[in-house]
């Protein structure tokens, strides 16, 4: 974590449980999207079969609408550059921002990640079905949603999917620090992650609606990784992730601007959020609203009004810098995680909506989500992403993309 700032750099805790108490591309496929009204979920997405799985809470309509077909990069290609903007919690509120963000990835033919914690589904009235590893029956470090902030995040969550987005993880009670996820064993996630799915597959169950129909697809082969509360746990996760065939994990801090490899025995990718430059500044920040809100305010989502403009503009040029910093380099994947929240007025939301829009006016840049990504880079010669991972940040291929993965470039990897 070279050259990272030594103020807080774990962001991922206070900052997902916001959602509950705070109340927290230019893709190269050319995919416009129409389909589901961001304010409503309801779409005109063509029928598809639907085959109900359990209480119907969740179905089998067939493969996923609107998924870029991976390909395999030419002789000498230069790589796209790939950008994963991925949400922590995922549901929607009153201030409508899942709604917000659909739209956005709309109007510029993006998909992205939305981790959907699984108690978000769930009613308080029944937070006694919730047994989180080593707290009391019902505990969560963030709010359980009202019962008509369930109904609308259901409606955002089937639409999201249907327009190609990916559902992940971002597990049930966010619990940090000494007595949080850190200290769970695989065993206990197991438990953690069994218990998110059945409430995202029993929610018609557990909240008795009867006006919406089920999630369109089948939870338990969609869901193929998530991020741990607080960027913590994910040494005793990844077991767990392991054996239940997930392909990636997005829970670790502070990683570089460098192409991604496997970690566990080389069957899980490790997408770690990123250090990218902080504008305005000689250290560089992690690529999460959370680490700039505390490194702007301190930590309070209530900071002096008389620099949101300034911090709105810092937010937005941070994320630009490390955009530009791969694009014009290496072409390493950028990740950026966020959450849907209000701190500071809003500043994050509006400085990530701008810096959506500047890079997708530049050429060859995707906007995918984590799934999409992970298919991409199974899809490439394994000598050639060896070879991109010798490219530390902000260093381009000596010679240029055409000697570096070249004929004579690729033998000598």
């Amino acid at each position: 974590m070279s050259g990272i700032s030594r103020r807080r750099v774990l962001t991922a805790g206070a900052a997902a449980g916001a959602l509950g108490t705070l109340a927290a591309c230019s893709s190269g496929t050319g995919l416009r999207v129409g389909g589901p009204d961001p304010a409503d979920g309801k779409g005109t997405e063509q029928a598809r079969p639907v085959k109900p799985i359990g209480d119907g809470s969740t179905a089998d309509t067939g493969a996923q609408p609107h998924q870029p077909k991976p390909e395999r990069l030419k002789e000498g290609q230069q790589p796209p550059q790939f950008v994963v903007f991925s949400w922590d919690g995922a549901g929607e509120v009153s201030n409508k921002l899942f709604s917000r963000f659909r739209k956005v990835a709309a109007d510029h033919g993006a998909k992205m990640t939305f981790f959907l914690s699984g108690i978000y589904t769930l009613p308080e009235s029944k937070k006694h079905l919730y047994r989180p590893p080593q707290h009391p029956v019902g505990a969560s470090a963030i709010g359980y949603l009202a019962d008509r902030h369930i109904h609308a995040t259901l409606q955002q969550v089937r639409a999201a999917w249907l327009e190609g987005h990916e559902i992940g993880t971002h597990f049930n009670g966010h619990f940090c620090g000494a007595t949080g996820v850190r200290r769970w064993s695989p065993a206990e996630w197991r438990s953690e992650i069994e218990q998110a799915v059945g409430f995202v597959t029993r929610w018609k169950t557990n909240t008795g609606f009867t006006d919406l129909d089920p999630l369109p697809f089948d939870y338990r082969k969609e869901l193929t990784g998530g991020r741990t509360p607080c960027l913590e746990g994910q040494a005793n996760l990844l077991p767990t992730a392991a054996a239940l065939g997930w392909k990636y994990d997005a829970s670790s801090p502070g990683g570089l601007q460098v192409w991604p490899g496997k970690v566990q025995g080389g069957r899980i990718w490790d997408f770690p959020l990123q250090s990218i430059p902080f504008a305005g500044h000689s250290f560089q920040v992690l690529s999460m609203d959370y680490n700039m809100m505390f490194n702007q305010s301190g930590g309070n989502p209530l900071g002096d009004r008389a620099q949101y403009d300034t911090w709105r503009a810092q937010a937005r040029d941070t994320y630009l810098a490390g955009f530009r910093r791969a694009y014009e380099t290496n072409r390493a994947p950028l990740f950026i995680g966020n959450h849907f929240e209000r701190w500071n007025g809003g500043i994050y939301m509006d400085a990530v909506e701008e810096a959506v829009g500047k890079m997708a006016a530049h050429d060859d840049v995707r906007f995918v989500s984590f799934k999409q990504l992970v298919a991409w880079l199974e899809a490439q010669d394994p000598a050639v992403l060896r070879k991109l991972r010798t490219l530390p940040p902000g260093q381009s291929p000596a010679g240029g993309w055409a000697e570096f993965l070249g004929a004579a470039g690729s033998r000598s990897s």
